[in-house]
């Protein structure tokens, strides 16, 4: 409270709930909604539990008095020059690709091969369920080792559909997929039914992942587990998901998985044409993603978030359960990795249990890590660099990709504890001081 006369402001303060005015009181929580850093929850005095203002805000002329609480204005979504950057990016991608791979012969130098296409593609799914675990990790400070459960139930859920729509262009020339003819199967599980249906299997690939995600996020968040040991149990959840798949049994093709795939929605999956759709389709969904993550990190809601990463005991005396914060967080992220594994599949051209294998789920974390966690863009930047190595490395020095990995594991925290945005942004502000 600074100057005017205090008895007049107190008269004109008017009742709120305590969490409604935790959220409106001076919350300095991750500044404009990236650094990871350490962050403050810096609450008047005045509105602490105890003090006789507690549970109160001012009027209009309580302000003019001379009483006041400073609130943070919001972030900009993105700055001009990111805005412009987006906006040149998009015209590119969407104009260019078209051209390259639809109407430049395959002898012309900037021809776009399906290898390249492809290739490209998964990038861009890789880099969606980067940004799905940012979320909960760079903000939400929950480390999941189990995202690769995600996006394999989303791959799932459309391989379902795909293996339906080959019909009876099968080896066995069957109604049912070919997996199941070989196994000796009679009928559809139940599970399968409406698989037939594109909407149904959209609807799968989100339902899927989020109904698992808040059944497994609303018991261990309950129970307060957090740290290493969420982080074990989530790795030990996508374990065991992924010898469940491995079964026969389950109808989810075992070991081999789905793949053969022939036709989406009505289209030939290998035509040029629809190679160029998908991957439009998705550029699409990861540039709204970026959008839609970074409306909620500037957000009141992104406030909360970031609170529980850097102080959730403090945050619940202010009045907020971080239950609710977190599932939904938590869930949003599974949901968005389970559209990564749902785009991923039609261009890869396959799904099986070895998504889920532990290692996915690892190599996500340091995707995020490589390109700094808590940025939303650095998680992008760091998984199309990470798979682009791996690409390159797999394909030139195969037997070394393993070696490269843990030195990435190990140097990263080291020399690069911001990541890659961290380097640039360093850069940036050494060159502003020479000015």
């Amino acid at each position: 409270m600074t100057g005017g006369n205090p008895k007049a402001a107190k008269a004109h303060l008017v009742e709120k709930p305590s969490a409604e005015l935790a959220a409106e009181t001076d919350l300095q929580i991750g500044g404009s909604g990236g650094d990871a850093g350490g962050t403050l929850l810096d609450v008047d005095s005045a509105n602490m539990p105890g003090s006789p203002t507690h549970g109160m805000v001012a009027s209009p002329e309580a302000r003019s008095a001379g009483f006041a609480l400073g609130l943070p204005a919001r972030p900009a979504l993105l700055s001009g020059r990111a805005w412009l950057a987006l906006l040149v990016l998009c015209a590119v991608v969407g104009i260019g690709v078209p051209v390259c791979a639809l109407v430049l012969p395959d002898t012309h130098p900037l021809h776009m091969s399906a290898y390249a296409m492809t290739l490209f593609g998964k990038l861009m799914c890789y880099a969606l369920a980067a940004l799905a675990l940012d979320l909960v990790w760079g903000y939400c400070g929950v480390l999941s080792l189990g995202h690769g459960l995600f996006f394999a139930l989303g791959g799932y859920a459309m391989g379902m559909y795909l293996m339906r729509e080959i019909g009876h262009e099968g080896k066995y020339q069957s109604d049912l997929p070919d997996f199941m003819v070989f196994l000796d199967w009679h009928a559809l599980p139940w599970y399968w039914r409406g698989t037939e249906h594109l909407g149904y299997a959209l609807l799968l690939v989100v339902l899927a992942p989020a109904i698992v995600a808040w059944v497994f996020g609303f018991f261990t968040f309950r129970s307060r587990v957090k740290g290493v040991y969420l982080s074990i149990i989530t790795q030990a959840l996508t374990f065991a998901a992924m010898l469940l798949f491995f079964r026969n049994e389950t109808g989810f093709g075992g070991n081999n998985g789905f793949t053969d795939f022939k036709r989406i929605a009505g289209f030939p999956i290998t035509h040029p044409g629809t190679r160029t759709v998908l991957f439009l389709l998705t550029f699409a969904v990861l540039v709204v993603s970026f959008l839609g993550a970074r409306a909620i990190v500037t957000s009141k809601l992104g406030r909360v978030v970031t609170a529980i990463r850097d102080g959730e005991t403090r945050l619940m005396f202010l009045g907020f359960s971080p239950l609710s914060y977190k599932l939904f967080v938590w869930t949003l992220s599974a949901v968005l990795c389970g559209i990564a594994g749902a785009l991923y599949v039609p261009q890869v051209g396959i799904i099986n249990p070895g998504e889920m294998a532990p290692v996915n789920s690892i190599e996500m974390a340091i995707w995020v890590a490589v390109g700094g966690r808590g940025t939303l863009i650095g998680p992008i930047i760091g998984a199309i660099a990470v798979n682009g190595a791996k690409s390159f490395l797999t394909a030139n020095f195969a037997e070394y990709w393993l070696f490269f990995l843990g030195a990435i594991f190990l140097l990263v925290p080291l020399l690069m504890p911001q990541g890659i945005v961290g380097l640039i942004a360093r850069a940036f502000s050494r060159t502003e001081k020479r000015k």
